[in-house]
């Protein structure tokens, strides 16, 4: 099934109020560099195109890029990597952000029942937590709180290792954002956000992939 690019995934699932970073798009190492500057380090380096859907597995990311010096070769690294069959590619800078937790939410469709919205916990613990939670499309926001109530491992939505509570406000217009993405979108088929990175309490997506229908 089609992909779009980590940045128009990113771009598409903003437009309904997911948080993402503020990062950029460029062609070349010398367009890095500069938006390394301008963003501040250190960096994320990813390598971004419609057919690139596994990044991590075939090593096209980069954290925690410190000076000009090592996004230059990153970036000259990360397009070398690149295959004729990822088609038009160009590169990823974010920031890189920390958080000692790590959600996943979603937008996946059931065979019987169509679009269902999916929130759980992400990071090293979502396999052995396996703690997830999701509700039919269309959704309001009790359903929303619902949803966020399903999850069983509460403790780590309050305070967490010196860090804020979850802003709750801010998962609930999350679910309410992806479930008002399938209804605007049918075309839609899944949105991958993993992971969610917690930041002072407000989870930012830091990775993102869509699916269209052909």
């Amino acid at each position: 099934m089609p992909t779009l690019s980590e940045a128009e995934s990113k771009a598409l699932v903003a437009a309904h109020g997911i948080p993402v970073p503020d990062e950029r798009v460029v062609a070349d190492a010398d367009g890095a560099v500069a938006a390394a500057d301008a963003i501040g380090y250190p960096v994320v380096l990813k390598l971004n195109g419609d057919a690139i859907a596994h990044k991590t597995e075939r090593g096209l990311v980069r954290l925690g890029v410190a000076d000009p010096g090592a996004v230059a070769q990153a970036a000259a690294e990360l397009l070398a990597a690149a295959t004729p069959d990822d088609g038009p590619v160009g590169l990823l800078v974010a920031p890189m952000l920390r958080g000692n937790r790590e959600l996943i939410a979603g937008l996946h469709h059931d065979p019987q029942f169509g679009p269902t919205v999916m929130l759980g916990i992400g990071g090293i613990l979502a396999e052995a937590v396996a703690d997830v939670a999701f509700r039919l499309v269309p959704l309001t926001a009790v359903d929303a709180e619902d949803l966020i109530d399903d999850l069983r491992t509460q403790t780590l939505l309050g305070p967490f290792r010196g860090e804020p509570a979850v802003d709750r406000d801010a998962l609930v217009a999350m679910v309410i954002g992806l479930a008002e993405l399938a209804e605007a979108r049918p075309d839609v088929a899944s949105v991958d956000l993993n992971p969610l990175i917690v930041v002072d309490g407000r989870p930012i997506a830091v990775d993102a992939l869509v699916e269209v229908r052909a």
